[in-house]
């Protein structure tokens, strides 16, 4: 397995994204447990999670709880492994995403978050997403006071633009080292923020690369560039689409979603796929 950085860290160049297995029409907890497994056999270091992936209002943290029974399980060494959480989204039951940005939120979801994954400091984490009635430099400066209590070891944003990520550094006092904004051949709105992170030398996570779980199948398909370029290499276009990625800049740490051994397996193997500048450039042009 390939790695990279986020901050000091070195993890896997491709993640695990572990949304799937916790929201609406998730697997039984047997598959779920597998695929995390088979991510870590192909050499996964980087798990993403948040309090906020589950469905019913009193399982809050139903990821988080899922991630660290999967770790404990499992027969290997995880002590390389980078469990990132996130904190400010909310579900309240109802099928609905609501946001929380304040400070006393934050604070109370990350103590939340420690003891679910069963660890005295949370290894990444991050504001999930901008709250609308909180100043943003509030709520990041909650994630600030976090980190300098020694609760979280790194701190990173999610669902940025560019000034807030220059905001959120700022507070942080240089001390940004992700940001994870939705990014694939669908959704290319975030190539700014992608370029700014590699200016600055921070960690871009892409989530949902292949367009939404609902859409992964229809990569190919849709985006017949990316299919083309699969058969002529014999792999899935889902590797096509993380390697594309990959090549963007060294800060890209795609984190595809799964809940299935073999998909997580397909993901991790994008790391060894060589696309030629051609190539590239087709999937750059592709709509």
């Amino acid at each position: 397995m390939q790695t990279r950085h986020i901050g000091d860290v070195q993890v896997s160049a491709i993640g695990l994204g572990g949304m799937p297995m916790s929201i609406e029409g998730r697997p039984d907890e047997s598959r779920s447990i597998a695929a995390i497994h088979a991510a870590l056999d192909e050499g996964v270091t980087l798990i993403d999670t948040a309090d906020a992936y589950h469905i019913h209002a009193d399982e809050v943290g139903h990821n988080e709880s899922l991630i660290a029974r999967a770790l404990a399980s499992y027969g290997g060494d995880t002590s390389d492994v980078l469990v990132a959480t996130k904190g400010g989204h909310v579900r309240p039951g109802d099928g609905s995403w609501t946001v929380n940005g304040s400070p006393e939120h934050i604070k109370q979801a990350a103590d939340a978050s420690l003891k679910r994954l069963g660890v005295d400091v949370i290894g990444l984490y991050q504001f999930h997403r901008p709250d609308p009635t909180v100043p943003y430099e509030e709520s990041v400066g909650a994630v600030r006071d976090l980190l300098d209590a020694g609760k979280i070891r790194m701190a990173g944003i999610s669902n940025a633009n560019p000034e807030q990520i220059r905001s959120a550094n700022e507070v942080l006092g240089g001390r940004l080292v992700s940001v994870q904004n939705q990014f694939s051949p669908l959704f290319r709105s975030s190539e700014p923020e992608l370029d700014l992170c590699a200016e600055l030398g921070i960690a871009f996570l892409p989530w949902a690369p292949f367009g939404g779980s609902s859409r992964a199948g229809e990569l190919g398909s849709r985006f017949s560039a990316f299919g083309e370029v699969a058969q002529a290499h014999g792999v899935s276009p889902q590797q096509v689409c993380l390697a594309w990625m990959l090549a963007k800049a060294p800060v890209v740490i795609p984190i595809p979603g799964s809940s299935r051994p073999e998909s997580a397996r397909d993901s991790a193997k994008a790391v060894d796929l060589q696309l030629s500048a051609d190539e590239l450039s087709r999937l750059d042009a592709a709509k």
